[in-house]
């Protein structure tokens, strides 16, 4: 069973509705028994950070993913559910975060008045390596985006795809071990998404 994490910040329904569109078995829960059960874990998001981080604390979520992760389990992170696992986010006047990966979630600084924040849109992720979620899909294929925040790395060889906006070259894409995080939204993004998501059901939490 895949439980999708919620923690009252996230885009629930479109991501449940990608996984029955490739027939995966999915749950919805905020249940931290639920969630130990779970053989993957899904953490979506859609808000802020500030926000986010107070609703985890308060549903005793925040240690268990934490703890899931260091498990092994498979885990993947989507938007501001990517953003949320590095240890702090500018949002809100600075929030700190789960501290799972080493970095930050910056904010674009937009160099002209033709660079939109949010950036609303289809955006291509460039491949800096190989991964079991990307299999079967070309490099730099386009996903959809919707933020004005992104992943800063600390250590760069969590970053697993990068895109371009506003100036800036950001990690689309993170993870390490058994986790994986986008800042793209894989459900809102066709057939290339669907196709990320089902990587993920096959994913056993290797990366070779």
């Amino acid at each position: 069973m895949i439980a999708i994490i919620d923690y009252h910040a996230g885009n629930l329904t479109s991501v449940r509705l990608a996984f029955e569109t490739i027939g995966a078995p999915v749950e919805v829960t905020s249940d931290p028994e639920r969630i130990r059960l779970a053989d993957h874990i899904l953490f979506p998001g859609v808000g802020a950070a500030g926000s986010a981080m107070q609703n985890l604390s308060g549903l005793n979520l925040a240690g268990l993913l934490r703890e899931r992760v260091a498990a092994g389990i498979p885990f993947l992170g989507i938007c501001l559910g990517t953003q949320i696992l590095f240890e702090t986010s500018e949002e809100d006047g600075g929030t700190p975060c789960l501290g799972i990966l080493r970095g930050s979630a910056k904010r674009f600084q937009p160099r002209t008045h033709a660079d939109k924040i949010p950036q609303i849109g289809w955006n291509q992720a460039k491949q800096s390596r190989p991964h079991p979620l990307l299999s079967g899909i070309p490099d730099e294929s386009d996903f959809y985006f919707v933020h004005s925040y992104y992943p800063a790395p600390a250590d760069p060889t969590d970053i697993i795809c990068t895109t371009e906006y506003a100036g800036t070259r950001f990690a689309s894409m993170v993870g390490r071990n058994n986790m994986a995080a986008t800042q793209f939204h894989p459900e809102k993004s066709g057939q290339i998404g669907l196709k990320l998501l089902a990587n993920f059901v096959r994913w056993d939490g290797t990366v070779h």
